[in-house]
């Protein structure tokens, strides 16, 4: 007798049944969303008048609404932009890197086949059918290439589709609902911003979230036979998800009990320190802005950005751009999204990041408020940057480099103990020589503004050693994951 079959004569048949049941449900599912999808495209290819007139009206009428307003349109964009390709490939691949690193591959396998699958099925679709995009009256977007089905609609539905099934074992059953109908949302609104920009007919759309669907959902059986095939247990409900048992290496921070102790207490501490700090800044600006013009520091302040734009040539101006870049907005959020999640991920503890975006929203407002107090005015050199709508001290990039690259240095050091850990104060040394060069040698700050990132990072990032304590029970990833695992077990 095989084991199959013992194991029908001890359970019954019940277990079976539920489950043939449930796939003959699926595949009637898959197989009904799959004929409103060739349904769709055939009305598209051969030009059905009815659909025809819909697409043209919707289309038309949210153009109405949004063109002639700047805010409307820049709010789309954004939306828009979650659905894009550029925001969605990291996302998947942190998250892939995660699942590695808490060593669930096969989650992870699941998410790159499934999501590559997505990126070949657009291009290849909208080369067969061939519709042009949307004509409107007053175009507020454009978009290369051609409009069905809408890539952007299909992208999010597999991608928030396919990230829903995975983590969705990491969340508690009560909050699941909500984590569903957020991501649900997410999707409807990013195909609702595609048609409002004119670059997308409402079929174009809905085609994207049909086939975006069908496609999860054949990976998602895949998935659930290839466990069944390699003896893990039968498949559950798909309520918990792809991978169940993977639920306490999904949450995010499981070994960790208190993240921050007396939060009352620590809070006001912290606004004291940054009200000290602001206090600081303010003095050292409105002496230099105050006191040292037509003094040696004065002269000294000027000559630097002088004497570094003698040296520009169209390379050296490539290379400025490219530093200074590195300490924009854009660049240091990207690097704590990526270093947030890879660091829960590897030492399950919310206090390190606790610790970084705390330096970060306090660097943004002691910047922001600072500069708005003092009201420096930027070298009298030629400013390769264009007019800048904060003053000159402190300087912002510089600041921001320095919080970002030290306090990841911080955290990393005290959890690492191979010897790449010692990249990081290399790198928070590197990175804000370089990017205070290249804002010098633009002609954006004098040197006095570095002398006032250094400072706000100093006695921000010591305020925040002091009440945070980042590095208190730091443990390293082999340390958190048996943690993880003797919590399991218990």
């Amino acid at each position: 007798m095989t084991d199959d079959n013992r194991v029908v004569e001890r359970t019954g048949w019940a277990p079976v049944r539920h489950f043939a049941e449930r796939s003959v449900l699926g595949l009637i599912a898959v197989i009904a969303v799959g004929l409103g999808f060739a349904t769709l495209l055939l009305l598209v290819r051969f030009h059905w008048s009815p659909l025809q007139s819909l697409d043209h009206a919707v289309a038309d009428g949210l153009n109405h609404q949004v063109a002639g307003s700047d805010t409307r349109v820049k709010a789309l964009r954004e939306i828009s932009s979650f659905g894009g390709r550029g925001f969605m490939i990291p996302l998947v691949a942190v998250v892939v890197a995660a699942l590695l690193i808490r060593r669930r591959p096969r989650p992870a396998l699941y998410l790159v086949i499934t999501g590559l699958g997505a990126m070949i099925l657009d291009p290849s679709l909208k080369v067969l059918v061939g519709r042009l995009r949307p004509v409107v009256e007053s175009p507020v977007a454009h978009a290369p290439g051609h409009s069905f089905p809408s890539g952007h609609a299909l992208g999010s539905m597999v991608v928030y589709g396919m990230l829903a099934l995975v983590l969705l074992a990491g969340v508690r059953p009560r909050w699941r609902p909500w984590f569903l109908g957020l991501c649900a949302l997410i999707v409807a609104l990013i195909g609702f911003s595609r048609i409002a920009l004119g670059v997308h007919f409402l079929s174009d759309v809905v085609a994207g979230w049909l086939l975006g669907i069908a496609w999860i959902s054949v990976t998602a059986y895949a998935f659930r036979l290839w466990r069944r095939e390699t003896g893990h247990p039968a498949p559950r409900p798909i309520r918990d998800g792809l991978e169940p048992e993977a639920a306490p290496d999904l949450r995010l921070a499981p070994a960790e009990e208190v993240i921050l102790p007396h939060p009352w207490a620590k809070g006001a501490e912290i606004l004291v320190g940054w009200v000290l700090t602001f206090g600081l800044l303010y003095t050292v600006g409105y002496a230099l802005t105050t006191w040292t013009p037509g003094t040696w520091l004065g002269r000294f302040d000027d000559g630097v950005p002088r004497w570094l734009q003698t040296f520009r040539t169209p390379a050296l101006d490539d290379l400025s751009w490219l530093w200074s870049k590195a300490g924009d907005t854009h660049a240091i959020l990207a690097v704590c999204l990526i270093f947030c999640p890879l660091a829960l991920a590897l030492w399950r503890q919310w206090r390190p990041v606790l610790f970084l975006v705390l330096t970060m929203v306090g660097e943004l407002t002691l910047f922001l408020t600072t500069a708005a107090a003092v009201d420096r005015p930027r070298p009298p050199v030629e400013q390769l940057d264009g007019r800048m709508p904060t003053s000159s001290f402190p300087s912002g990039h510089i600041a921001a480099t320095i919080c970002l690259w030290t306090a990841i240095a911080i955290i990393v050091m005290a959890r690492v103990r191979k010897p790449w850990r010692w990249v990081f104060p290399v790198l928070a040394v590197l990175m804000p020589v370089g990017v205070a060069l290249s804002r010098m040698y633009r002609g954006m700050h004098h040197p006095t503004d570095v002398l006032g990132a250094v400072l706000l990072t100093a006695a921000w990032i010591g305020v925040l050693w002091w009440t945070v304590r980042p590095n208190a029970n730091a443990v390293t990833a082999t340390e958190a994951a048996l943690a993880n695992r003797q919590l399991v077990v218990a």
